[in-house]
């Protein structure tokens, strides 16, 4: 007959293999758990990064891309000072107002507020977007409109009231298109660089804060002398 001791060490020994076999076991379960998560981790990191990427190609290229165009206008926001400016020149005008490279709409929604029915072009079709979500928080969407279009393939006779924020580069060009498009009624408002040979019939500001007008009256009148002396010339050839 076996004492309780004896008992007692018989149940250890039979219970000790069961538990390096559950411990082995055990082992056996955790590793490949382990190297599966590192590779799911992996592979969330890659696709995080990759999306990033992608993301950022997205929204930067809209904003790089017109440097590689023929004339570049970049978004600069005009300052409250230039705003308060070109409003001053359009100041007992109206009907329709036009924006040459609207950026982020904020000249358009200042013109909408003072009664014009404005329009704002831009390449950007990101600030093409932000700037109608502005419009719509002020207030003032029924009033103006956004659209992404490149300015050389736009006819401007439909609009009394013309803004641009240019560039050196690009005002020859747009002051022989606005002369052939515009009538003797309109007004163009230059901002930070005056058209190179139009007298303007208005200036107010100084330095980045300076703003030109122009009245199509005057910059026309030229352009019809000159055709007109033409066919002079001609009939007497």
């Amino acid at each position: 007959m076996k004492t309780s001791g004896e008992c007692q060490r018989a149940l250890n020994l039979t219970a000790m293999p069961r538990l390096s076999r559950d411990a082995s076991s055990v082992k056996e379960d955790i590793a490949p758990i382990d190297g599966s998560s590192r590779h799911r981790w992996g592979l969330v990191v890659t696709g995080f990064v990759g999306g990033t990427l992608v993301a950022l190609y997205a929204i930067a290229t809209p904003f790089v891309t017109p440097a590689f165009r023929k004339v570049c206008l970049p978004f600069v926001p005009a300052t409250p000072a230039q705003i308060n400016n070109v409003l001053k020149l359009l100041r007992y005008r109206t009907g329709t107002l036009v924006d040459i490279g609207s950026g982020d709409g904020r000249i358009v929604i200042a013109a909408a507020k003072q009664g014009f029915q404005a329009v704002g072009f831009e390449l950007n079709p990101w600030l093409v977007w932000y700037s109608r979500y502005r419009a719509w928080r002020e207030g003032v969407h029924h009033n103006t409109a956004f659209y992404r279009t490149d300015l050389w393939k736009v006819n401007f006779s439909q609009y009394s009231n013309i803004v641009i924020f240019g560039v050196p580069q690009m005002m020859v060009p747009l002051e022989n298109k606005l002369q052939l498009d515009l009538s003797g009624a309109a007004r163009v408002v230059a901002c930070r660089f005056p058209f190179p040979t139009w007298e303007p019939d208005a200036v107010t500001g100084e330095g980045i804060d300076a703003v030109w007008a122009y009245d199509s009256k005057s910059f026309r009148e030229p352009r019809a002398a000159m055709g007109a002396a033409k066919g002079c010339g001609d009939l007497k050839s």
